[in-house]
């Protein structure tokens, strides 16, 4: 074993943090896997099963979720690897970004990648799922964009039918942007084309 793996090794071992994460693989799993990380009493993230992944020739990938355990105080290598063997998982490594990992699990950032849903997603111990996966800057202009299209081509003249729309149609999307801060900038496109139809 050469100098650098040994180092290497010795530095994930001696390594701590708050943020964890592994792939765990139903068909290794220990069966009751869920329920072992929730009797630990602590804040983690399940993907949903990742059973439509491709390797880069194409073929399928083994299921697996992807797991993110979240401490208030940091943990060792040693003891979080204690629990990835205790679910037949993979060894852990730090989570670079809580924030990064979950838009992961979903494939949010990779338009090659198939899009998982986040209804699938197991959240424990008060996990705020939603604040992780708010939208970015450049994700709420691109819907904006697609909000003012659809307003054109439906020709639309009033807020409520869009927000009535967004609430059927687009609760995920638009819905919450309508209600946390894209209001004003509709109504008043909204409002506009009203005033070109008048006239």
């Amino acid at each position: 074993m050469s100098e650098n793996v040994i180092k290497e090794t010795e530095n994930k071992k001696n390594s701590r943090g708050r943020n964890w994460t592994f792939v765990l693989y139903p068909e290794s799993a220990k069966a009751e896997w869920l329920e072992y990380l929730k009797e630990l009493h602590i804040q983690f993230v399940v993907s949903p099963l990742h059973d439509r992944d491709t390797d880069t020739e194409g073929r399928m990938k083994k299921e697996h979720y992807h797991i993110l355990v979240m401490y208030e105080g940091n943990k060792s290598y040693e003891q979080i690897k204690i629990i990835t063997e205790e679910l037949n998982a993979t060894i852990p490594q730090i989570a670079g970004s809580v924030k990064g990992l979950v838009r992961y699990m979903l494939h949010m950032d990779d338009p090659n990648k198939f899009k998982y849903q986040k209804e699938d997603m197991i959240v424990y111990g008060g996990v705020d799922v939603d604040e992780l996966l708010k939208k970015t800057t450049t994700d709420r202009y691109k819907l904006i964009k697609e909000m003012i299209e659809f307003i054109d081509e439906q020709g639309i003249v009033e807020f409520k039918s869009l927000m009535d729309y967004a609430m059927k149609f687009k609760f995920d999307d638009w819905f919450p942007l309508l209600c946390d801060n894209s209001a004003y900038v509709i109504q008043e496109y909204i409002k506009s084309n009203r005033y070109k139809s008048d006239r």
